[in-house]
């Protein structure tokens, strides 16, 4: 393989090996093959073009050009011109995915689901990254420069996923530009001329090894270093730090559009812990605990207000519009929040009256809520918290006097983009109910009767268009039930919003709960002057319905109000299953005995020394010991099988030609590991006695190196060597001597850091070459009919 070909195919590893560290940022992943396809093509670009003779910068600009085109066939080939050129269509299309991708990205955080739009900006930032790469590597011979678009890629990825395994992440990011920089530095050594060639046992090679261990160990040090300083946020291994809700597999986290990171968790496969609570409340199954509550809507979506933070008050003020005539029992809950969860919300159940809680935690009022301060997120807290236990009456629900209007202004406020259809079938369901408690069981009602189902299959979405699609389809989960069930409110005239949480967790006795990632659950909350803001449940064979929604209502309606089907769609894991011989009204008041119950009966958590980062680490410190620790366990095998019993030296009456040789260069190495390096331009009675002198030997251990060093040549320069008798107490004699003679440290590095480990170099290096001479052979000989045919050719042709 050239220089350049091979260069070609160590940038086009590169990017890929780089490209991965994006895996994260988008679910599902299958836009990676897209851009695994560009990444090939632009390197197939180049290879062709530098076989043409043009200049260098016009070969760049015709490796991109190339590149858009094959980007554009794979993208928007049904609006080119033949479904081959590009032409005005296609430049609209273009346009059109980048700003649907745009706009994506400003809505989505982290992972994104896999629009065209987010597919196109990503494959193509690939490419953009992949034509620098190739251009500065391959055609300008600047593989160094070639790290910075490198560089770039890997912390958009890194920085902005934050995956948890960014250990992994760097390892093959920096992998791949080790290879780099190692095919062109051959190519570098190769031009200083000969000197540098050959085996490296006569010294040649040496540059080239030395750059590989550099780079293996500086590398091996940066993954396993942070392992070991106490401040974990400076290393490679992620603790779980992020911004918002767990998600991912392990501790990978997301930032909080809570919508994204809701439909996330309970689309996961697993079912991994979020937290554990344990309650006082009588109504411990049916406890929700609150994260936040999205109290804006602009028909894109609903989404957090302006939040106005200040400091904790304690107790918090009583909650907004709660009266004194209504039910309101103080109850505590005591939540331990586990690593897989790192949000700057803290769940609670709702209304919290105070919190105890370590941190830099603020409160929000509006939304009765703590936000997390410079950054303090909840993964690992243990906290206790005080909330009241509201429960009105139907009738006093009834009777509620109508909402402040500057409250009621803000609570009901609809985009004027509001398709017509939400308040019209609003105005249908309820129809005959003339007070807003009425026409809001009557909307749960409907929800939860069994013209809908529920499924994770539609696109998370809460603005227009989700909910127009619902209404039509009347298919989705929690969050298009409870951001409908919330418009079709505030249509009424009912202030409303949509809180995100989590549903309550599985039982596990004494008032001990755990919740996990498919517990992620959004609700819609209704407020009513005198009893505040209360939670409603529309979602099918979710949760539970409060019980103040249970008392029938006799007016009649025309809206239908059959009762949920026992049927459940495909769901959260937590709901009772579609073969649950309960009643529908059974599910909603959460009166069913648990089928699945074995299957949230989880065990204890592993202590964290057995979580896998901690065992990810441990197997990196191994990995590392054992490479540091090669030469040392070489070297003490080397000297066991030269010195050992059976037919080796120690054991045998009469010693062969090998053995002999074997106790010299025994002898040889155990001096050159203590600094006396071997001098081939000496004999081995010259050796010895230079050895004696330098190791300052004594008279025994000089004689006994001088009688292994005749035997030495007597094998290699007599005519018939005569037995020999057994060397090994000779060399024990002389490397004992080398040994009492060094320094502490010397001896220390003569065990830990052998010198003569060179030899396993050398032979490695001699093995490696053998094996790339018989492919380079083998290779010639494939292809030679291939070479002469196309030689024969041109001599016809000419």
């Amino acid at each position: 393989m050239t220089t350049r070909a091979k260069l070609t195919l160590y940038s086009a590893l590169a990017t890929t090996l780089v490209t991965l560290c994006l895996i994260p940022l988008v679910r599902p992943s299958g836009w990676i093959g897209e851009a695994f396809v560009m990444i090939a093509a632009v390197g197939a670009a180049g290879a062709a073009l530098r076989r043409l003779s043009v200049a260098r910068v016009l070969q760049a600009v015709l490796q991109l050009l190339a590149a858009l085109y094959v980007l554009l066939l794979l993208t928007v080939q049904s609006a080119m011109d033949f479904a081959v050129l590009p032409g005005p269509r296609a430049l609209d299309a273009v346009g059109s995915l980048i700003a649907a991708g745009t706009k994506d990205v400003q809505q989505y955080t982290i992972p994104a689901p896999d629009s065209d739009g987010i597919t196109l900006i990503l494959v193509g930032s690939v490419t953009l990254i992949a034509v620098l790469v190739d251009a500065l590597a391959v055609t300008f011979r600047k593989a160094a420069l070639a790290g910075l678009p490198l560089l770039t890629l890997y912390s958009v990825g890194t920085g902005i996923g934050a995956p948890d395994a960014a250990w992994l992440w760097f390892l093959l990011a920096a992998l791949g530009y080790l290879l780099l920089l190692n095919a062109e530095g051959q190519d570098r050594l190769s031009r200083w001329g000969r000197v540098f060639h050959g085996s490296s046992q006569d010294g040649s090679g040496g540059l080239s090894q030395s750059g590989h261990r550099i780079g293996l160990l500086a590398l091996a040090v940066a993954v396993a270093l942070p392992l070991l300083v106490p401040y974990t946020d400076l290393g490679l291994i992620d603790r779980g730090d992020g911004d918002g809700l767990g998600n991912g597999t392990g501790r990978q986290v997301t930032s909080l559009n809570p919508v994204v990171a809701l439909t996330a968790n309970l689309n996961r496969r697993d079912n991994v812990e979020m937290l554990r609570y344990s309650t006082d409340s009588p109504q411990g199954n049916q406890l929700y605990l609150r994260i936040g509550a999205l109290d804006s809507f602009d028909g894109v979506q609903w989404k957090f207000s302006e939040q106005h933070l200040q400091p904790i008050p304690n107790p918090m003020p009583a909650p907004q519009g709660l009266g004194q005539d209504v039910s309101a029992e103080q109850f505590q809950t005591s939540v331990k929040i586990s690593d897989k969860l790192s949000t700057e919300w803290l769940p609670m159940p709702y209304p919290a009256s105070s919190v105890s809680v370590r941190g830099d935690w603020r409160y929000e009022p509006s939304t009765r809520s703590l936000v997390g301060d410079r950054g303090q997120k909840s993964d690992g807290l243990a906290y206790d918290v005080t909330s009241l236990g509201v429960e009105p009456g139907p009738a006093q629900l009834r009777n509620a006097g109508p909402a402040p209007t500057d409250f009621a202004k803000r609570y009901t406020a609809l985009p004027e983009t509001l398709p017509p259809v939400v308040a019209e079938t609003a105005r249908r369901v309820v129809a005959g109910k003339n007070n807003p408690y009425d026409q809001a069981v009557a909307l749960q009602t409907w929800f939860t009767s069994n013209e809908f189902t529920y499924s994770l299959t539609p696109n998370a979405g809460t603005g227009n268009e989700a909910i127009t699609t619902f209404l039509q389809n009347k298919t989705g989960f929690c969050v298009h039930f409870a951001a409908t069930m919330a418009a079709m409110a505030r249509s009424l005239g009912i202030p409303a919003r949509v809180a995100i949480g989590f549903a309550p967790g599985s039982d596990q006795g004494r008032g001990n709960f755990i919740v996990r990632s498919q517990d992620y659950h959004a609700w819609p909350e209704l407020y009513f002057p005198g009893s505040g803001w209360l939670r409603f449940e529309p979602t099918p064979t979710r949760g539970s319905s409060p019980g103040y929604t249970a008392e029938k209502v006799t007016q009649p309606t025309t809206a239908p109000t059959a009762q949920p089907s026992a049927s459940a769609g495909t769901g959260a894991s937590a709901a009772p299953s579609a073969s649950s011989t309960c009643t529908g009204a059974q599910q909603r008041q959460d009166a069913c005995a648990d089928e699945n119950a074995a299957v949230y009966q989880a065990a204890e958590p592993l202590p964290w020394w057995l979580g896998w980062p901690a065992l990810t680490g441990l197997l990196a410190i191994l990995v590392v010991l054992a490479l540091l620790a090669t030469p040392m366990l070489w070297r003490i095998g080397q000297r066991r099988r030269r010195l050992g019993g059976g037919r080796h030296l120690a054991g045998s009456p009469e010693l062969t030609d090998q053995q002999v040789l074997a106790a010299w260069e025994e002898l040889l190495d155990t001096a050159w590991d203590l600094g006396i390096p071997p001098d081939d331009s000496r004999t081995p009675r010259g050796t010895a006695h230079r050895i004696a002198e330098a190791g300052r030997l004594d008279a025994p251990a000089s004689a006994a190196a001088g009688r292994v060093a005749l035997a030495t040549e007597r094998v290699l320069y007599a005519r018939t060597a005569a037995p020999e008798l057994p060397l090994g107490p000779d060399v024990r004699t002389a490397t004992e001597g080398l040994r009492a003679a060094a320094g502490r440290r010397d001896r220390a590095r003569a065990v830990l850091l052998p010198a003569s480990a060179a030899r396993l170099r050398w032979r490695l290096a001699d093995r490696l070459q053998s094996v790339q001479d018989a492919v380079r052979a083998g290779a010639g000989r494939v292809f030679a009919p291939v070479r002469r045919l196309a030689g024969l050719l041109r001599r016809k042709r000419s």
